[in-house]
């Protein structure tokens, strides 16, 4: 399944070149920029299989990109983590499917950052992203007929724009869900 997700780019690339021209007069050609309120999720279901691979700039769910330093943003980050540690209500997935969780991964320079690395940090603007990697079981993948982001957005609402790419049973499909319309179908 993981070769799945990493075919993803590739199958989706003519989608990423429509936009090139966008992203180049905002971030100098460079694809996949960071933008701040704006995120990307990877979806692919094989068979009862279900991946997740969240990536975004960090001020978009903790509300800053440095190394916490101070109690305040210790908790914004600690908050933060937990919510992303609960994968089954942050995502919404149907109870019906019966998902279950096999394997989660978070990674962020402000989740692994030590203490004297942050006593020492600089006060120049570094960007740093939030990436999360879920893999899922579901005994009823049938039941899996929509991918509802409402409850991300209202637990992260620096989020304003998430950039999906999905490879389903149906094939693959490129949408962009905000908090409005915040639900795509399988």
């Amino acid at each position: 399944m993981r070769r799945l997700l990493l075919a993803l780019p590739f199958a989706l690339l003519p989608l990423v070149m429509a936009h090139a021209d966008d992203e180049h007069d905002h971030e100098h050609g460079s694809l996949g920029a960071h933008e701040h309120g704006v995120g990307t999720l990877n979806v692919a279901l094989d068979g009862p299989t279900l991946e997740l691979d969240l990536d975004g700039p960090s001020i978009n769910l903790v509300g800053f990109e440095h190394i916490a330093t101070t109690d305040a943003d210790k908790a914004k980050v600690a908050s933060a983590r937990a919510q992303l540690e609960n994968p089954l209500v942050l995502f919404n997935l149907p109870k019906a499917a019966e998902c279950v969780v096999e394997a989660q991964d978070l990674e962020s320079p402000l989740f692994d950052a030590a203490p004297e690395e942050a006593a020492g940090a600089k006060a120049e603007h570094h960007h740093s992203d939030i990436e999360a990697h879920y893999a899922f079981t579901c005994a009823k993948p049938e039941a899996l007929k929509t991918l509802d982001l409402a409850q991300f957005f209202k637990t992260f609402p620096g989020t304003q724009k998430i950039k999906v790419q999905l490879i389903g049973g149906s094939g693959q499909q490129g949408s962009e869900l905000t908090p409005k319309v915040s639900s795509l179908k399988f």
